[in-house]
């Protein structure tokens, strides 16, 4: 009962993390994802979330949903949008996690495992993004960005989809994913740094 308790637990917390990592992408398409399952009955919410589960939540992530992509489109207000879903897509990682984490588990564990393993996971994705379509903005003048924007919601798509089906295999993708973000990162900052103090010595 223990390892069949540990490996639900195990599937619930992949689960919200892949759906936090799907919201750094696109905020309102995981939650769009979570809500038409639960609606058609392929998944139960906890019942402090069951109003995700309902036709209203359904139609109102929809248009949501539509809102945002339409949004990062536009070149520049893709910018301006990221000012907002930022702490947005923490608050969908929050949230979703804690939806997913198991009913018997303690409310003070439950919420401090969503904001940590759910927002932390948003957040870091959300800063990726961002990252990269500024670096898209000075190098493309923003005309790259509607590719990237494509790019980026491909890849909220994705995630939520192998989020309910394979939601493990999916949650060490996005750990191995978030750890080469990082990775890559720390190169192009050292790459800079070290072309900044080459500069200088000369």
């Amino acid at each position: 009962m223990g390892d069949l308790i540990s490996w639900q637990t195990l599937l619930e917390v992949m689960l919200g993390i892949t759906l936090s990592a799907a919201a750094g992408f696109r905020v309102f398409v995981p939650l769009l994802a979570l809500s038409a399952v639960s609606v058609l009955g392929h998944f139960d919410l906890p019942a402090d979330f069951d109003w995700i589960e309902t036709s209203p939540a359904l139609i109102m992530f929809a248009i949501a949903c539509l809102l945002e992509i339409s949004g990062y489109f536009i070149p520049w207000l893709d910018h301006a949008l990221d000012l907002v879903a930022t702490p947005a897509a923490i608050l969908a990682g929050t949230l979703m996690s804690a939806s997913l984490a198991p009913a018997d588990m303690s409310p003070l564990i439950q919420w401090t495992l969503a904001l940590v393993a759910g927002g932390g996971t948003a957040g870091i994705t959300k800063l990726l993004t961002n990252l990269v379509r500024g670096t898209s903005t000075a190098t493309s003048g923003g005309l790259a960005n509607p590719i990237w924007a494509l790019i980026e919601l491909a890849g909220a798509i994705a995630l939520s989809v192998l989020a309910f089906t394979v939601p493990v295999l999916a949650g060490f993708l996005v750990i191995g994913l978030i750890g080469l973000g990082f990775f890559k990162l720390w190169q192009f900052l050292s790459g800079r740094t070290a072309q900044t103090n080459s500069t200088l010595t000369e």
